[in-house]
């Protein structure tokens, strides 16, 4: 109850299709949950979401609203992803549902509907221009890591033989909007803050940089990547960069870390610092060498004059900057170098994430066979950094989906306040991940790069609960409300085959999920689908969902 919680929406979706599988209009509503009182983006968080819901896809009609509450729980707030896996758990909940109705594979209900490699850059219904990005190369791979269908064929042979463990088989197809973003589009939707970044760049006498950031590490290794640009700019060794930061006396501007901005917006902030140092140190190694700077060129951490063999390093330049004997009239002698960035746009990270759960039909309990995912990041930095902040989503994702909860009493209590109530995810409780990427470059930054924090966590819920579905849809299910406990999963079952159940959670055919916890209808009309749920949807703590 000290921190905050996250999710908190309860979401009523209408889709609308033709028989051939082309959506033509969407319907987003929403009432976003609180909590006890307003907190720092607890209201922006909807927002955000509002600009996804489309997510990858074409749709040519779109209608989003949302009316936030206060209530007696704890209050909500951004959790990693920030209204994105709210929006992108809807979506690819609601496409699954439409491929069900019209009896094709999931797959192919989204490649009719996404926005092709050709046609981008692409203006979306929700008024974003994607950069850049490639749906169909990023599936293929993910496909093909996964063994898609061969899994299918499989899971035919399991329901053929009738076994009481059934294979079920989850998609998501995902982008999110990262890298926050343009202060002028903050603006526009009350945010209380700017987008930009600033870097400071210092060169030491001994050749050693000093880095000043205001994009804060806690864990994600930063000053590694930011080490990396840094050296690979300037051409000096990768150890002789530190990186300070987090605290306001060393970085005393910056609006730090979140929305996967660190690497696309801080990034940027210290290649233009670092930038202006290589043209304050061309200055002085032009006079130095009695050459016009014309024609003094920079590689390899070498200034050298064009057509010859004479030439200055990075740090002899610094050296003789500090020692300041011998410098152009009205230099000064400092190559320090400060720098503030504020991006054009967001940018646009996707990937494809497949997921194979086991469903034991007499016992409802649920086990991960199989997870691959293929992600779109753009040009990458670091791979060991990337690996890890994608397994670290994924497991945030795929708990929400089968153990986290924030559970209430009827008095409002939190009985899901300790860890001994909530179910927190350990290594013993998942599997090893196939990862692999595609690569799109961003075209808004120089770097090419796109966020990666929150994309884990973004696609692998809709994933696993597609997965978990689909493993007993065959049954008259269409639906398990999250978590997906083997209780649900088995009372889902149970009220399918005609069983009494005094009270289920579960939610069963007719009912549908397309959002954090709700029940609803599917009506079924003649030329298209028009898909609605309804429930009141509690709040949820890291992840999790009343």
């Amino acid at each position: 109850m000290a921190a905050h919680h996250g999710r908190g929406q309860w979401q009523k979706l209408t889709l609308a299709a033709e028989r051939d599988g082309r959506v033509t209009g969407f319907k987003v509503e929403l009432i976003a949950d609180l909590g006890s009182h307003v907190a720092l983006v607890g209201g922006g968080v909807p927002v955000l979401g509002a600009f996804m819901f489309n997510s990858i896809y074409k749709f040519p009609a779109y209608q989003f609203s949302v009316q936030t509450v206060l209530t007696n729980k704890t209050w909500t707030d951004a959790y990693r992803g920030a209204g994105r896996p709210e929006a992108t758990y809807a979506i690819e909940r609601i496409m699954d549902e439409l491929a069900a109705e019209l009896g094709v594979d999931p797959l192919e209900i989204r490649s009719k509907n996404w926005i092709t490699h050709e046609e981008f850059p692409f203006t979306t219904v929700a008024g974003l221009e994607y950069d850049s990005g490639n749906y169909e190369a990023a599936t293929e791979r993910a496909k093909e890591m996964f063994g898609y269908d061969e899994l299918r064929a499989e899971q035919k042979r399991r329901r053929d033989a009738g076994d009481t463990v059934q294979l079920g088989i989850g998609v998501s197809t995902f982008t999110e909007m990262c890298g926050l973003a343009p202060s002028r589009v903050l603006g526009s939707l009350d945010y209380g803050a700017g987008g930009w970044e600033h870097a400071s760049v210092r060169m030491l006498p001994t050749g050693k940089v000093e880095v000043v950031t205001g994009a804060s590490a806690h864990g994600q290794g930063h000053e590694t990547a930011f080490s990396q640009i840094v050296a690979d700019r300037l051409g000096v060794a990768f150890e002789d960069v530190e990186v300070l930061h987090g605290d306001t006396q060393v970085a005393h501007k910056g609006l730090d870390t979140y929305g996967s901005r660190s690497l696309v917006v801080g990034g940027e902030a210290l290649v233009k610092a670092a930038d202006k140092v290589i043209e304050k140190a061309k200055v002085i190694a032009a006079h130095l060498l009695e050459a016009s700077a014309d024609d003094v060129e920079f590689g390899g951490g070498r200034f050298s004059v064009r057509g010859t063999d004479q030439g200055l390093a990075m740090g002899e330049i610094a050296l003789a900057t500090f020692a300041a004997h011998n410098l152009p009239d009205g230099v000064e002698a400092s190559l320090d170098s400060d720098a503030t960035y504020d991006p054009v746009n967001f940018n646009y990270p996707h990937g494809t994430h497949l997921c194979a759960m086991e469903v034991d039909t007499e016992t409802g309990a649920v086990k991960m066979r199989k997870y691959a995912a293929c992600d779109d990041i753009g040009n990458i930095i670091n791979p060991l950094i990337v690996s890890g902040q994608v397994h670290g989503g994924l497991v945030q994702g795929i708990a929400q989906a089968l153990w986290e909860e924030a559970v209430y009493d009827d008095s409002g209590t939190l009985v899901s306040g300790s860890f001994v109530d909530y179910l927190l995810p350990t290594a013993a409780d998942t599997i090893s991940f196939d990862l692999d990427h595609t690569t799109s470059p961003a075209t808004t930054n120089t770097l090419g790069t796109k966020g990666v924090g929150e994309a884990g966590t973004i696609a692998s819920t809709p994933a696993v609960v597609n997965a978990v579905v689909d493993a007993v849809r065959h049954l008259g299910i269409n639906d398990i409300r999250m978590p997906c406990t083997p209780e649900r999963v088995w009372k889902a079952i149970n009220d399918a085959r005609g069983g009494a159940m005094a009270e289920t959670e579960g939610a069963a055919a007719p009912h549908f999920d397309a959002s954090t916890g709700m029940e609803g209808t599917v009506d079924r009309t003649a030329g298209a689908d028009d898909a609605s749920g309804d429930s009141a949807s509690g709040d949820n703590a890291d992840g999790g969902n009343q």
